[in-house]
């Protein structure tokens, strides 16, 4: 089984290099319409322009009129979170939550990626 997270992007390339940079690797494949990043062996995360998904959703809301609107999450869990989270917020995130302990057991920091989807760098306590 692969596992495919996509998501819905206002500009592609922008957001292509923002991952590029807070993840620390090259996208693995690189197209108009789609952008991959291969996060584990056989789990992707996928970056699609908003308006490349209004095709399949043509009688429910326009993902456009929401941006900036959280409407995801990417909880990462990664040896170096205060490495990544550093790197996210050098490419341009905006940190809602500095590293710290967390209630379930993780330390993790949050910020929001360019598009308002909240990302999450974590590490078992």
């Amino acid at each position: 089984m692969n596992i495919n997270f996509i998501l819905y992007v206002r500009d592609q390339a922008e957001s292509r290099g923002f991952y590029a940079i807070a993840l620390g690797i090259p996208p693995r494949l690189d197209v108009p319409g789609m952008t991959e990043f291969e996060l584990a062996p056989g789990c992707v995360l996928g970056l699609m322009p908003e308006k490349g998904i209004k095709r399949l959703l043509p009688s429910m809301p326009d993902p456009e009129l929401a941006g900036g609107t959280p409407r995801a999450e990417v909880y990462l869990t990664v040896p170096d979170p205060a490495a990544c989270h550093a790197r996210a917020l050098a490419a341009g995130a905006r940190e809602l939550s500095p590293l710290g302990p967390r209630d379930w057991g993780d330390k993790a920091a949050y910020s929001l990626d360019p598009d308002g989807h909240v990302l999450a760098f974590a590490a078992r306590l």
